[in-house]
């Protein structure tokens, strides 16, 4: 970002690039703009998506759309019941001509990295992620290594009720700033993707539209967009009553509260606008908060019970004039 830039001209310059990716990845993802925003928020405000929804929906191929816009290194992980921890992290191996252990760099050392199918992995290999994710680094053998920057974690999962897979850990949900739904398309989108792909897949035209270097640039000018304390206090007040919520075991973290406020200012930047709104934190409560609830075991076995309390919290605190 140039250096005398305001913060109005800076929005808009998120906004202008941003949406480049959103449109090339349309390109490929028919129907699905407001998941594909989603996504790209995630990227801006620097956190990680899981996609969660049935096969064959798109979640790899959205996944793949958004790599290939990137000029980044990307790396894809198919997550299987034998793989293990060192197969994604990366194993110190003996060099015998030098006489030296090295460190071979797993498939996570990437700018982008895709976690196909998380919840078929065990669980001892679902927690190899936690560390790159949260703290964006790798520890092995006592070595503490950074991830390359960016980094972003696009991880895709089958509905828990599928055979072969294992629910993911709270502490594992918790590392992703949002989980999305792709869903079914109309009738008249699926006509649409039948007519992209008589003859080749639109993947294959992926074009790249923005380096790393400049998604590290959008990344830290996202950090600037001003929140006025009313909006704070109101993504804490929306985040303090999921505690306290009857029918939730266990409400989201402070690490939902900073999700929430810098997705937030992803949002607003993608807007084109250098301030956040409420309604920019209402937007994103659903996405943000409901995976990282542990609601009630009687309440369990309904239809995406957590997102339903949330838009049950959302409609019961005031929300602040700004």
């Amino acid at each position: 970002m140039p250096i005398n830039m305001n913060s109005e001209d800076a929005a808009r310059l998120v906004q202008q690039k941003a949406y480049r990716i959103v449109e090339e990845v349309e390109k490929v993802i028919v129907g699905k703009r407001t998941v594909i925003e989603l996504v790209v928020v995630a990227l801006l405000a620097k956190g990680h998506v899981l996609i969660e929804d049935i096969p064959g929906i798109g979640k790899t191929t959205l996944a793949k759309a958004v790599a290939r816009s990137l000029g980044c290194s990307f790396k894809r992980i198919q997550f299987t019941p034998d793989l293990l921890p060192g197969d994604v992290t990366g194993v110190t191996v003996y060099n015998q001509k030098t006489g030296e252990f090295a460190f071979v760099p797993g498939p996570v050392f990437a700018n982008i990295v895709l976690a196909d199918e998380i919840n078929r992995a065990t669980p001892k290999t679902q927690s190899s992620l936690l560390e790159c994710m949260g703290e964006a680094s790798v520890t092995t053998d006592g070595v503490t290594r950074l991830m390359p920057q960016p980094f972003f974690v696009i991880a895709t999962e089958n509905p828990v009720e599928y055979r072969g897979t294992y629910p993911l850990p709270e502490a594992q949900l918790d590392r992703f700033l949002m989980r999305v739904r792709l869903g079914y398309t109309t009738p008249e989108e699926e006509v649409a993707v039948l007519d992209r792909q008589m003859q080749r897949h639109p993947l294959e035209e992926t074009q790249e539209v923005l380096t790393a270097q400049e998604v590290v640039e959008l990344q830290e000018a996202v950090k600037e967009i001003h929140v006025k304390d009313v909006v704070k206090e109101y993504i804490v007040a929306l985040v303090t009553a999921t505690r306290r919520h009857p029918q939730i075991a266990l409400g989201a973290s402070p690490r939902g509260s900073l999700g929430l406020l810098r997705a937030a200012q992803a949002m607003a930047a993608l807007a084109g606008r250098d301030f956040v709104t409420p309604d920019d934190v209402k937007r994103l409560a659903v996405p943000v908060l409901a995976h990282r609830l542990i609601v009630q075991p009687e309440i369990a076995l309904k239809t995406n019970p957590s997102e339903r309390i949330v838009q049950e919290i959302l409609n019961t605190i005031a929300v602040p004039t700004v």
